[in-house]
């Protein structure tokens, strides 16, 4: 576990937590800084909340952040339609209730995946147990359908393949695939490899 003074080096925005261990904190803190510095989201810099409902999200969360973090109105404008949209529909469908931690978990969620890294990873999570923590308290029937462990990022988009009816599979179960290590492998920090793209 990171020290407090580790963290703050590591995100800014952790030095205005209410609670920076806590899992959802971090989890917005991520999807934040992904927001702020990946092109994959750009026009997101709110993680594809309203403005509104971000400065809601940054009072709740990390109060006083918003002098910092809250850009002023204009500039690029919204980005088009793209895989965070889809990823943010299965998401928000699964979502339990109508808890706005679980909405605004599900934003995170959806940019937190255009990362390079391992969802958990990408979250800032300290282990893939806590992120599937996360999904079983917020998105219990998604969470539910993951009953092989599949690694989460592999299990979304392949729930989004099933949705268009496009299977990119080669074998007809995955137990019989070539990529089976892939994506149901360990996910631990020393097994942990890149993707190269």
């Amino acid at each position: 576990m990171l020290a407090r003074n580790d963290v703050f080096s590591h995100d800014p925005l952790l030095a205005y937590a209410e609670n920076p261990s806590d899992p959802l904190t971090l989890a917005f803190a991520s999807a934040i800084e992904l927001a702020r510095s990946s092109s994959r989201l750009a026009g997101r810099g709110c993680f594809g909340l309203d403005p509104t409902e971000f400065c809601t999200l940054l009072d709740r969360y990390f109060p006083g952040a918003r002098g910092v973090y809250v850009k002023p109105a204009g500039g690029a404008g919204r980005a088009p339609a793209d895989e965070f949209d889809s990823l943010l529909g299965l998401l928000l469908e699964h979502c339990r209730g109508d808890a706005v931690e679980s909405r605004w978990l599900a934003h995170a969620i959806a940019a937190c995946c255009l990362g390079d890294d391992h969802l958990w990873q990408d979250m800032g999570l300290a282990d893939r147990k806590t992120l599937s923590d996360l999904l079983a308290r917020h998105f219990p029937a998604l969470y539910a359908r993951n009953d092989g462990g599949m690694r989460w990022k592999k299990f979304f988009y392949k729930q989004l393949c099933e949705r268009e009816g496009a299977h990119v599979c080669r074998s007809p179960t995955c137990a019989e695939c070539d990529e089976y290590a892939n994506c149901f492998g360990p996910e631990e920090d020393d097994a942990w490899q890149p993707v190269k793209r």
